[in-house]
């Protein structure tokens, strides 16, 4: 006589014990398999993750732009700052045509000094010593007729919001002379001293404040240009000129900072 089973009876289809073993030998090595994949996926999207280019926050990119501005000037020879030739316009409207006349200035001397209180007078230099100047740079030109003379200077601030405020604080008096007159000795502009200043002109290109002062080559003291339209657009067109010449080279935004793709940069 048999002895009795003591399994579940047989029933049509369900492996035996054999089979489910193997089964689920089967079934572990797949999942296994599956994790496994998976794992090496996730290591792949890290490491793909590590490898593309960083990407800056806004406030990364405004803190690059900003170091890269304060530094221009470091960076930039004075003949850069201030080229030899600078081109300008003297409008339409003062020669009664309707096209302007396109001028040149050349360059005569760069100030060698630095310093913010040498160059300025003293109410712009005490004004500047609050907003932390840190130098100022000067520069003199001769028009292309040499009967014109204009000095150009930037002081360095240490941002932009420095700038603004020292540009709103000198620039509300018209009739204030902040930047000192550059002469130079042995040439037409050797006479061009603070009074013959006849204009000035005062504005901020980022951390930068750019100031301009024009005159004559011939000696004369400040007169009233406004009288003669021709006269005060001639030298307004120059002491413009070579401020927007500076604020082109000093004051130009550079390009949106991004990162050059090596990792970890």
């Amino acid at each position: 006589m048999s002895p009795p089973s003591t399994g579940a009876p047989a029933i049509p289809g369900w492996p035996g014990p054999a089979r489910r073993r193997h089964r689920l030998r089967s079934v572990t090595f797949g999942t296994l398999l599956v994790v496994g994949l998976c794992g090496l996926g996730i290591a792949a999207v890290g490491t793909a993750h590590q490898l593309l280019p960083r990407r800056f926050t806004a406030t990364q990119q405004r803190q690059i732009t900003a170091w890269e501005m304060t530094r221009r000037w470091r960076a930039l020879t004075a003949s850069e700052i201030f080229p030899a030739a600078v081109r300008y316009e003297l409008p339409g409207s003062a020669l009664y045509a309707t096209g302007g006349l396109a001028l040149s200035a050349s360059r005569l001397i760069i100030d060698t000094s630095t310093g913010c209180t040498k160059s300025l007078s003293s109410a712009a230099a005490k004004v500047l010593a609050r907003h932390d100047c840190e130098a100022v740079l000067r520069a003199t030109y001769l028009d292309a007729t040499g009967s014109l003379v204009a000095t150009v200077g930037v002081a360095v601030l240490p941002d932009t919001g420095a700038a603004l405020a020292v540009a709103r604080d000198l620039g509300h008096n018209p009739s204030a002379e902040p930047l000192l007159a550059l002469p130079v000795s042995r040439t037409l502009a050797a006479s061009f001293r603070n009074p013959q200043r006849q204009l000035s002109r005062v504005l901020a290109a980022g951390p930068y404040v750019i100031f301009s002062t024009a005159g004559f080559t011939d000696g004369r003291h400040r007169v009233n240009i406004s009288a003669d339209s021709y006269l005060d657009q001639e030298l307004t067109s120059l002491a413009t000129g070579l401020s927007a010449s500076a604020r082109s080279i000093l004051g130009r935004q550079p390009p949106v900072p991004t990162c050059p793709g090596a990792p970890g940069c």
